[in-house]
């Protein structure tokens, strides 16, 4: 990937986007745009066969047949902010307090504005029905997918989830696992806290929209840009946010809305995003 200048950089800037969506510059005011439906998705997951499970909060923002997207920590806050979204004009929530809440809205805004079709560089890769784990393998194949490395090469994974590691190790590839949670990997490898720190042992990033959320995707977009390496995202959070930043750090995403993989045991689709400026 041809890393480009640092004005560019400077210029496509997560919160740069957000200001240009506020003044009409992607599509129509927000201000004459509502969320009809806030609302929170829940799971714990303990698939068949794995030793370790996990969970996941997800704020949701519905804008007329679009749904914007933002994980949050479970038990991060109440419900008192879900219902004050309900209703509100998308431009006040993109200046809400809370990030998750503005990369909801912004998010919501995108799909609405920018959905994921042919037309705006979508290519749709069907998920076959399955139970969670198959589909969680098939997600993790068209991710690792879009990784451009010969074997041996190594991945900083930004959000682990075991079945793309499974996946890279499929590949022959190494990686360096990542999550602010810490822990082992199924495999029982250590997983490290600080993705900037290792990122400079690495030969490409993937990397979770959920990076948005924490506020995390910034310095690592800027680390890929810097060093001309592949920045694949894997995005259920911004999944229409984060192809506006293909050519300026990111080079491919892999982009999943709502409803997700694991809330249905039917087929689903993903949407794969490649290469230049969107």
């Amino acid at each position: 990937m041809t890393a480009v200048s640092s004005v560019s950089a400077e210029a496509m800037r997560y919160e740069r986007l957000s200001a240009r969506a506020l003044d009409g510059q992607l599509g129509p005011d927000p201000a004459g745009l509502r969320v009809a439906v806030a609302f929170t998705t829940r799971q714990a997951v303990r698939h068949d066969g794995r030793g370790t499970g996990y969970r996941n909060e997800v704020l949701g923002l519905r804008v007329g047949a679009a749904v914007g997207s933002c994980a949050v920590e479970p038990g991060a806050w109440d419900d008192d902010v879900v219902e004050d979204c309900a209703g509100a004009s998308v431009d006040r929530l993109l200046r809400h307090p809370l990030t998750p809440v503005r990369v909801a809205a912004l998010d919501a805004y995108l799909m609405h504005v920018t959905p994921h079709t042919p037309a705006h560089g979508a290519l749709p890769v069907p998920v076959p029905a399955g139970t969670s784990l198959e589909k969680s393998r098939a997600r993790a194949r068209a991710v690792v997918g879009l990784l451009d490395l010969p074997p041996g090469a190594t991945v900083l994974v930004v959000g682990v989830v075991n079945s793309l590691l499974e996946a890279l190790r499929a590949r022959r590839l190494g990686y360096i696992p990542c999550d602010f949670k810490g822990g082992v990997t199924e495999w029982g490898e250590a997983v490290v806290t600080d993705a900037l720190a290792e990122a400079h042992r690495c030969d490409a990033l993937l990397v979770s929209g959920m990076t948005l959320g924490n506020g995390t995707f910034e310095p690592l977009r800027r680390h890929a840009l810097e060093h001309g390496k592949q920045l694949v995202m894997f995005a259920q959070t911004g999944s229409a946010v984060l192809p506006h930043f293909l050519g300026h750090g990111v080079s491919a995403v892999c982009a999943e809305p709502y409803p997700f993989f694991w809330l249905d045991g039917g087929p689903s689709t993903l949407h794969v995003y490649r290469g230049g400026v969107r």
